[in-house]
């Protein structure tokens, strides 16, 4: 299939899962969890592997033009599927050109500098594609579902407002451009978990033994406030949904499903980029020359 052809066919696929951006998100009403575009699971595993294979090739030149980094942001409810998405969907590209970081409870020092500042160190550099599992939107997502977070940010009162999380969104949106502004592309996706989908996987943690590792009693306690965070994700979604950083909601209910809609999204991105294997000058070109006639002469 040729790059025009490619490239269509991702930007369809991917459509209806793109959040409008200035649109109002409602998730309980607007996005399935179980949709799947007519797609058939015995079909999936070869989209999965022509997604694989066509970010193998554009992370190449990605890495090689040495211009533009990409930075990939996973956000989800617990057990909605972000470690098995990153291990499908980045399978064949090259482990030296991708970078993974996870966000945990933040440190002491990362509590002594703006909210940020933690995520800015782990920026892609160019050439690279960085992912983000949690990302910076734990700041408008878990420290407003437990607002004794924001309490702990060490921020003077006036910057503890009602208006706190409409700041926010105009913050992060403004950095996002800032990022994109100096090459670094965003993109954004949101694994959209059902509430049933997220108790059977929690029962299957519970009762195999090599998924123990996996669960925790704060799990449970975090379902409890279910409603508040689907409320937190829709504003979310609503408010940060940018032409140039997109938000995509990605079905999650059928795991094999989001991995193809993740590895679609971040293609679109790199196709979009439209990254070069670089070209050489004469002088480079001459040089290259000069290299081969010398091996071809020590040939026996």
């Amino acid at each position: 299939m040729s790059d025009g052809r490619a490239a269509k066919r991702v930007a369809k696929f991917i459509k209806p899962l793109r959040v409008k951006p200035g649109s109002t998100v409602d998730l309980t009403e607007d996005y399935d969890p179980r949709y799947k575009a007519g797609v058939k699971k015995r079909d999936g595993v070869e989209l999965l592997r022509t997604g694989v294979s066509l970010l193998a090739d554009y992370q190449a030149r990605l890495a090689a033009q040495d211009t533009y980094g990409v930075l990939l942001c996973l956000q989800a409810i617990d057990a909605g599927g972000k470690d098995g998405t990153i291990r499908h969907v980045m399978s064949g590209v090259n482990p030296q050109g991708v970078r993974v970081s996870g966000f945990k409870v933040p440190s002491a020092e990362e509590l002594d500098h703006d909210y940020l500042w933690r995520y800015a160190q782990r920026l892609p550099s160019r050439g690279e594609i960085g992912i983000f599992n949690r990302s910076h939107y734990e700041e408008v997502l878990v420290v407003r579902v437990h607002p004794e977070n924001l309490d702990r940010q060490k921020l003077p009162e006036e910057a503890k407002g009602p208006d706190v999380w409409q700041r926010r969104y105009r913050e992060i949106n403004d950095w996002e451009r800032y990022l994109t502004d100096n090459g670094i592309k965003v993109v954004k996706v949101f694994l959209n978990l059902s509430e049933e989908e997220q108790r059977q996987r929690f029962l299957k943690r519970i009762d195999r033994p090599e998924k123990n590792w996996k669960f925790s009693a704060a799990d449970v306690r975090e379902r409890e406030h279910w409603d508040d965070y689907l409320e937190a994700f829709s504003e979310m979604l609503s408010a940060t949904s940018t032409p140039w950083a997109p938000w995509y909601v990605v079905p999650a209910d059928r795991k094999w499903f989001a991995r193809i809609c993740a590895a679609a999204v971040l293609a679109h991105t790199l196709i979009g980029i439209d990254p070069q294997y670089p070209s050489l000058d004469g002088q480079a070109r001459e040089e290259l020359l000069d290299a081969r006639r010398g091996l071809e002469a020590e040939a026996p």
